[in-house]
């Protein structure tokens, strides 16, 4: 079953968060995706009837039971269906020539004020932005939980009308009119008939649920990625008055089109697949998405995200993807698809610190974002020490649900652990204190003790360190005491960024000769809009690889409005080329939690950098033509491609490239021993100044010669695209991956160009 893990304040991280079964309640049937590649035909309902055609083939030639089976047709970007099948009907279909895959419709779950200062952009709506004249032009779609209309973030003030190329609309549904919409919000859809199929029928809030039939977001998830990477200016957002100031998101003259998928069992395949339909033909032109399978992933064309975005790249659409939030285990990224830009998760220069006053007078900083206060010091027990009947010492320890005694925590300051393997929430344990009537929670939680998280009851987290001092002050007296203060915003924190803990890593599990993720970006303590059905709150205070996301989004939007006719590698290039590999103490980027240098199976090409991204020189390129290639190369067949593609002509080379000869802007090879040279061709496109001359620059990985032929190239125009060789040698095998970096530098040196180099050196082949 696929799954992601939750990241929002209040669920921070619940990894392995239960999902929905996928059998179809009561019909010994099952919802399936049939994939049938690009084969589309001019009238969509032309593509639909003979989709219908298709599917009664496993109903004894009966149309009226394919179409009472049928889930969602897809006619627009891609052909296919999903319907209610056996899996011997499944199994028939997934026989046909016509048929690229069969695959059950799988659950997936969901992956500020100051992070786009942080990155270097004002916090303006236009001021030093370039080309921000244009930005009105450019459209985002965001596969989230829905939006929150209302919003302050989504108002069209001074926006000019709806660029007429727009194809989309708006949704009636519940608590939802087509005049919610308007010059910034210009699309709304929802999507939940795959959902209905597979659990049941959907439980509205006014039946007692969680959900409402329409494109309105009642989790708060969706408003907060929208906002993040596209919202107008907000002059004073804050949570409760923390990380009060003026926020945007990064392109906040963007237009936004949200479609909803997400619902509180999850989001489903099917309906992704329909919705990855929907915007391609409506025409935006950046996808933001902050969910994605579990590692390790299925085969690219048996996964909902991968076959919607090779559709939205070979029609010039980017698409951004959470990489998860299974970190810090390696080989845990996901939404590893080339034509994927796949995002990783850092921290910002600002915390959320609340003090720790311990009886003997040490003073202790935690981070946390509890709005409750405490009139004066109250007693300090241990978790381990206050359980209830039945528990084990260690459930008392963690706090887990019903494990504390009210008898001896009421009116208390309570410490809990929080180990590893536990899959309950930080929010959840402070409601087990409060139920218990404790009046405070110390978390000791070494992991994430920099995530900050909205306790029912005073509360803060701190590491180990933190830990043991006050449970060696705990057991020293026999009246142990402790105040926590409030929390406080602190800005300007050293060392910034760092790799959060809960971002996935590398290497990529379907190829590992590509590169994953991509790029990293703020996705720790992110304030942005939020529905007020969840919380009461505007804005809401997040952490997750879903909130890096949308920072990527918002600076596509900025790359693809300054540059019309990129195209997704180009900007996937642009960003990666110009990424930052050092914090603000300019020193290497720290991984938390081991603090050692972060790698590119942490942060790919490194931290975006949106100024730079402007202007990246050149551009490592690549188009469907190379993806097609990459595909050839990594097994599929020119009948499979054929199907993919819609085009007869289309087939694989008599010797097929092998996968790291992809054009990507990074170059990988998972096995390289002593025995001879490794030679891998990439090309570069110059979109700076003519007569301009670029050198190599190599930081060899440790036990690797690396040469560059030629080592200097020299352009005479823009648009002019110049192809070299690297040539690697192992002298001395480690036996692991090695990591280094190789940089196009200009002759004024204003420009430099990098991507890294990531090599696993084996003794023998």
């Amino acid at each position: 079953m696929v799954a992601l893990a939750v990241a929002v304040a209040f669920l921070v991280l619940v990894t392995g968060a239960s999902s929905a079964s996928a059998e179809t309640s009561g019909s010994g049937k099952q919802v399936y995706v049939v994939y049938m590649g690009s084969s589309v035909h001019e009238e969509a309902e032309v593509t639909s009837s003979l989709n219908h055609e298709v599917l009664a083939t496993v109903h004894s030639g009966s149309l009226d039971a394919a179409r009472e089976s049928i889930v969602y047709s897809y006619k627009h970007a891609f052909r296919g269906f999903s319907a209610k099948l056996t899996a011997e009907q499944a199994a028939a279909l997934a026989g046909r020539e016509d048929v690229v895959k069969v695959f059950k419709s799988e659950v997936r779950h969901l992956h500020t004020t100051r992070s786009w200062q942080f990155l270097g952009l004002p916090m303006s709506e236009m001021g030093g932005i370039p080309h921000s004249s244009r930005h009105h032009k450019v459209i985002l779609g965001v596969f989230d939980t829905g939006i929150w209309p209302e919003s302050e973030s989504f108002n069209d003030y001074k926006m000019p009308p709806i660029p007429s190329r727009w194809k989309g609309g708006c949704m009636e549904g519940e608590n939802f009119t087509r005049k919610m919409c308007n010059r910034k919000l210009i699309g709304a859809k929802y999507y939940l008939k795959g959902m209905e199929e597979q659990v049941g029928p959907m439980v509205s809030r006014r039946e007692g649920g969680s959900d409402v039939r329409s494109a309105r977001d009642t989790m708060g998830h969706g408003t907060h990625t929208a906002s993040t990477a596209a919202g107008r200016l907000v002059k004073n957002m804050n949570l409760r008055g923390l990380a009060s100031g003026r926020a945007r998101g990064g392109a906040p003259r963007a237009r936004i089109a949200v479609y909803k998928v997400c619902w509180s069992p999850g989001c489903f395949d099917a309906d992704l697949l329909a919705a990855f339909d929907d915007a391609i033909k409506d025409g935006v032109d950046v996808i933001s998405l902050s969910l994605g399978p579990d590692a390790p992933q299925n085969d690219y064309f048996m996964d909902a995200i991968s076959i919607g975005s090779f559709h939205a790249f070979r029609r010039g659409i980017s698409v951004v993807g959470s990489v998860g939030n299974n970190g810090p285990s390696d080989s845990s990224a996901t939404n590893v698809a080339p034509w994927l830009l796949t995002v990783a998760s850092t921290s910002i220069d600002r915390d959320f610190s609340s003090s720790i006053i311990l009886g003997n007078g040490i003073h202790l900083e935690g981070e946390s974002l509890a709005m409750e206060q405490m009139k004066a010091k109250a007693e300090l027990v241990y978790g381990a020490e206050v359980g209830a009947a039945s528990f084990t010492t260690q459930q008392s320890s963690s706090c887990t649900n019903g494990s504390l005694d009210a008898r001896h925590v009421r009116g208390k300051v309570v410490v809990c652990r929080h180990p590893q393997d536990v899959e309950e929430s930080k929010l959840g344990k402070s409601k087990v204190v409060q139920a218990a009537g404790g009046v405070g929670m110390i978390l000791v939680d070494e992991l994430d003790r920099a995530m900050g998280v909205s306790f029912v009851v005073a509360g803060a987290i701190v590491g180990n360190k933190g830990g043991q001092t006050i449970l060696s002050y705990l057991n020293s007296t026999r009246n142990p005491t402790a105040l926590i203060t409030p929390p406080k915003t602190v800005v300007g924190v050293r060392p910034a960024p760092a790799v959060s803990v809960f971002s996935s890593r590398g290497p990529n599990t379907i190829t590992p000769d590509v590169l994953k993720p991509d790029i990293a970006a703020p996705g720790l303590n992110i304030l942005a809009a939020w529905s007020p059905m969840n919380m009461e709150i505007d804005y809401n205070i997040v952490s997750g690889t879903s909130m890096a996301a949308p920072h990527i989004a918002g600076v596509a939007l900025l790359l693809k409005a300054s540059n019309p006719t990129w195209s997704p590698a180009a900007i996937k290039s642009a960003m990666m080329t110009t990424a930052v590999s050092r914090d603000n103490e300019n020193k290497v980027i720290k991984s938390m939690p081991s603090g050692k240098m972060a790698n590119a199976f942490e942060i790919g090409g490194g931290q975006v950098h949106p100024r730079k991204a402007q202007n990246p020189g050149l551009v490592y390129d690549s188009d469907a033509t190379d993806i097609l290639k990459f595909l050839c190369g990594s097994g599929y067949d020119s009948s499979t491609l054929q199907l993919i593609t819609g085009d007869k002509r289309s087939a694989c080379p008599s010797s097929a490239p092998v996968p790291a000869d992809l054009n990507y802007p990074a170059i990988t090879l998972s096995r390289v021993s002593p025995a001879g040279t490794r030679s891998v061709m990439r090309s570069v496109t110059n979109v700076g100044l003519q007569n301009i001359v670029y050198h190599a620059r190599v930081k060899a990985p440790i036990g690797v010669e690396v040469k560059v032929v030629p080592n200097r190239l020299a352009f005479t125009h823009y648009g002019q695209t110049l192809s070299f060789i690297v040539k690697f040698k192992v002298l001395k095998a480690e036996d692991d991956y090695v990591f280094g970096s190789l940089t196009w530098v200009d002759g004024g040196r204003h420009r430099k160009v990098t991507i890294p180099l990531v090599l696993n050196t084996v003794s023998e082949d």
